[in-house]
């Protein structure tokens, strides 16, 4: 349905136009206006498509109204109605974006056709318009998965600076030196939440968004230099709060600053420790020294040794493993806990394990402790003991699925290399964490996930390439890429040659081929 003001100082004029119109045209909403200062008014209000604007009327003339209308709404589209005798006034129509004139009086089929031409012409705007906006939600999400999936590898593993470069094109702007990792604890089973919580953030283009893992959504911040750091970090964590619509259940904890992006697990793990006692009332809590658990029985200790095993069996860390539990009995004996209560806290641990491995499929006996401990020496012994038979239950189980997992992960990959696919969307496809999906690719392919996504793109691409009628727009969302520019930052940076160029050679090295034979 379109809307049409029509705008004559002479009511015969405006009736008989209408008429005309309604006859013709089935889908369309027509008002009217005597003269140009009501016409500023309606257009305010009502906000139509197209105007028929005569020119000289009382009060306000065609072209200031024109002025007037366009400078608040620049998408309608104008006809200007002149007599022969003040044709003059066309080219300062013009020069507003009038898109057409009839000559007054005017035929019904010369007012017909114009109208029939703006229909159109609205129509194919419209089109465009949603095939705009669908190659920018497409491109969004595209950003928002290799954002993810980059913030994974820095936070778990290690990404190529590539990645880094090409997300910094996406997003628009180059982020400051100084960054820091904000961690929201959401409510278990949430999901909802936050997602939420992504789309509030989507648009700033300082705030690189992890995965919600484990109920925890990290998120990496790159410092304003306008604002002081816990200014901007306060700011968004009161924003994220509201938004979340949960203040109440939600919590954040604050990293402090660092200087790389090698730097930002320490930020990450520091803004864990920040969420280990989340009855704050502010729900947002800095990390300080201060805060750096000393007591072994320290309920918040507790929960962040628990939170720290558990990622660390999840990616097969048994060396860290080693480490928490060592370190708790190592602090238990400094501080003269007793041998017996420290053994008990470490079969906690060790049951936790064996329950994480449970839940990932891997059969296990619960681990046990054959004899109450006599001393910290024969604790630590038996406790090396459990855990290299944890160990190898799990390093038995992967040994057998791991070839088929890889291979099931690459065949997906490459199978679907065109599709908006990330670490999450493997997860679920193959029934591993994301981390430990990350951490398989550059254990066992000495590549990263990205990398070899990437990989696989190229070499369809360059397929493609040889087909001289394949344009590059469509070669780029055949692979994968809703935004050929991006496509052609990535190939480039992959070939150290753009697409066009490696067509070029391509030809040229056919017809060298050609002529020699």
């Amino acid at each position: 349905m379109f809307k049409l003001l029509l705008v004559d100082d002479e009511p015969m004029e405006r009736e008989g136009m209408k008429a005309i119109l309604e006859r013709s045209f089935e889908e369309i909403e027509i008002k009217q206006a005597k003269n140009g200062k009501q016409a500023v008014e309606i257009a305010a209000d009502w906000q139509p498509d197209i105007i028929f604007m005569d020119i000289m009327m009382p009060v306000m003339t065609g072209l200031e109204a024109i002025e007037q209308i366009r400078g608040t709404d620049p998408e309608v589209e104008f006809v200007m109605m002149t007599a022969f005798d003040t044709f003059g006034y066309a080219q300062r129509a013009i020069k507003l974006g009038v898109k057409d004139y009839l000559l007054k009086p005017s035929k019904a089929a010369e007012i017909v056709a114009i109208a029939e031409k703006l229909f159109s012409h609205l129509k194919k705007k419209a089109q465009q318009s949603a095939q705009r906006e669908q190659q920018q939600s497409a491109l969004q999400k595209a950003m928002a998965i290799v954002e993810m999936d980059i913030v994974t590898q820095l936070l778990f593993d290690q990404v190529q600076d590539m990645h880094i470069d090409l997300l910094v094109d996406m997003k628009g702007t180059e982020p400051s030196n100084e960054k820091f990792v904000m961690t929201i604890a959401v409510p278990k089973g949430v999901e909802q939440l936050c997602r939420d919580i992504k789309r509030d953030i989507s648009e700033t283009s300082h705030i690189w968004a992890g995965p919600c893992y484990d109920w925890q959504l990290p998120l990496i911040v790159f410092r304003d230099p306008a604002h002081s750091y816990r200014s901007q970090a306060i700011t968004l964590a009161n924003r994220i709060l509201a938004a979340s619509g949960k203040r109440e259940q939600c919590f954040v904890g604050i990293g402090p600053v660092c200087d790389s992006l090698e730097q930002v697990r320490d930020s990450y793990q520091k803004s864990l420790i920040a969420m280990m006692d989340l009855a704050v009332p502010s729900r947002y809590r800095f990390y300080s020294a201060d805060l750096e658990p000393i007591r072994t029985h320290d309920p918040a200790l507790i929960k962040q040794q628990e939170k720290r095993m558990a990622d660390c069996v999840r990616t097969g860390d048994w060396e860290a493993v080693e480490d928490i539990v060592n370190g708790l009995i190592r602090q238990s004996e400094q501080t003269g806990e007793n041998v017996l209560r420290t053994q008990q806290r470490s079969l906690e641990l060790l049951w936790l394990s064996s329950r994480i491995m449970e839940e990932s499929g891997i059969e296990t006996e619960a681990p046990y402790y054959a004899i109450p401990a006599q001393d910290y020496r024969q604790l630590m012994l038996e406790t090396s003991d459990l855990i290299k038979a944890l160990k190898q239950h799990y390093t038995m189980h992967f040994s057998r699925v791991e070839f088929d997992k890889i291979h099931k992960i690459k065949q997906f990959i490459m199978e679907h290399s065109h599709e908006d696919i990330s670490l999450e969307v493997l997860a679920k496809k193959v029934d591993l964490s994301p981390i430990y999906i990350s951490k398989l690719f550059k254990e066992k392919l000495g590549i990263n996930y990205i990398d070899f996504l990437t990989e696989c793109r190229m070499g369809k691409a360059k397929k493609l390439l040889a087909d001289p009628e394949i344009s590059l727009k469509t070669i780029a969302l055949e692979v994968g890429y809703h935004e050929p520019n991006y496509f052609s930052k990535v190939f480039k940076k992959m070939h150290e040659q753009s697409p066009t160029e490696y067509r070029l050679n391509l030809l040229n090295s056919g017809r060298t081929q050609g002529i020699s034979t």
